[in-house]
């Protein structure tokens, strides 16, 4: 072996041994993966667990953000996304007449490609090319409060909102047994009545909790043994004979939903002999009984129980004090966790159905029971 082939042989022992060294050490090299050449393919590395529950993004698109109640649903929603370990967004427009803002409020939660929306529609007009947008591209649209009425066929899966009809048949059972002793006295030509107020006989929501009064509080006055029962008023809640009927629902909506026009229609009711107890169909209602009752003075001097619907600080105020005998409220927190509970089973493939998110009945004894506290908004 010559003098060169020598000395590159000890290199090369030299160079194995620090390598053999290294190793030893236990110290690593970086490795790198050569890419396909062009034609070929390589697999995805099979996942070895779930994808974090962190990473699903639900978009909250509502008919507001600053008023309470949106905030109720808010909380709601958040607590939702909290146990089902999910993000979410929530987004309202300043007013619920910002149509344009909402829309594109849902055009950038689309850009976010959200596994699911829940959707209160200000105009389902507005969003019909979002509604597609979500169809073609798979993604489920759960609507809540009031949801999406007449949405794309297939764009909309469920809906998490209020039953209002079935909260006008809770605030009859609330009121029948605290006037019952009262409808004794009726006769025919010269009927107890019950009022009503309703603000209009077109939106959804006031009309369901009206009929659903009307018809709980017939059903209970008969099986208490008045069988003369008639709802009068408006053509809508027309039923029974009022001639011969010993007890009376009178429903009076107003001209128009000014507040004025509420009033009006509230002293129209209330000026009326033998009226034992009034029931407003939402907050504005509950308003127009207390502008139409020196703040809700007169009902006391006349013996009239009032039971009005929603919150607000003058509702709340009547409640309180005594003034109305208690009112109903929708329950927020469970819209927004209901709304999002429901997208999430959506976009999992479960199947998902409209969901009544509930309504609780409140009285000065009760209102400030954390539970009940948190739906009364301002």
């Amino acid at each position: 072996m010559n003098h060169r082939t020598l000395k590159t042989f000890a290199l090369l022992m030299l160079s194995f041994a620090l390598l053999l060294s290294m190793t030893a050490c236990g110290q690593t090299t970086a490795t790198t993966t050569a890419a396909p050449a062009a034609g070929e393919t390589t697999a995805a590395p099979a996942a070895t667990t779930a994808a974090p529950a962190e990473d699903v993004y639900i978009a909250v698109v509502s008919k507001g953000f600053q008023h309470q109640f949106w905030q109720t649903v808010y909380k709601g929603a958040q607590a939702a996304a909290d146990e089902l370990g999910v993000t979410i967004t929530f987004e309202g427009p300043p007013s619920e007449s910002d149509i344009q803002a909402q829309v594109q409020m849902l055009d950038s939660a689309l850009a976010k490609k959200p596994v699911a929306i829940a959707l209160a529609a200000l105009s389902t007009e507005s969003v019909t090319d979002q509604l597609n947008k979500a169809l073609t591209s798979k993604i489920p649209v759960i609507g809540f409060d009031s949801g999406v009425p007449n949405a794309p066929a297939g764009s909309v899966y469920a809906n998490a909102s209020t039953d209002n009809k079935a909260a006008g048949a809770l605030a009859a059972e609330n009121v029948y047994p605290a006037i019952k002793d009262k409808l004794a006295a009726g006769a025919a030509g010269n009927p107890v009545i019950i009022a009503v107020l309703s603000q209009d006989a077109v939106g959804e929501s006031v009309t369901n909790r009206t009929a659903g009064f009307v018809e709980k509080m017939t059903e209970l006055v008969k099986a208490g043994g008045i069988a003369e029962v008639a709802s009068v008023g408006h053509d809508k809640f027309k039923n029974g004979d009022e001639k011969t009927a010993k007890v009376v629902i009178d429903v009076g909506v107003a001209a128009s939903t000014s507040a004025t026009d509420i009033a009006s229609a509230g002293t129209a009711l209330l000026s009326k002999d033998n009226v034992v107890a009034i029931f407003g169909s939402n907050e504005a209602a509950a308003n127009g009984i207390l502008d139409s009752s020196n703040e809700g003075v007169d009902l006391g001097g006349k013996g009239i129980l009032a039971v009005g619907f929603d919150a607000g600080k003058r509702q709340k105020a009547a409640v309180s004090s005594g003034v109305f005998m208690g009112s109903i409220t929708q329950d927020p927190f469970n819209i927004g966790y209901k709304a999002v509970e429901l997208a999430f089973k959506a976009y999992k493939g479960e199947s998902v159905a409209d969901i009544d998110t509930g309504a609780k009945f409140y009285t000065k004894d009760n209102m400030t029971q954390p539970d009940i506290a948190q739906l009364l908004y301002d």
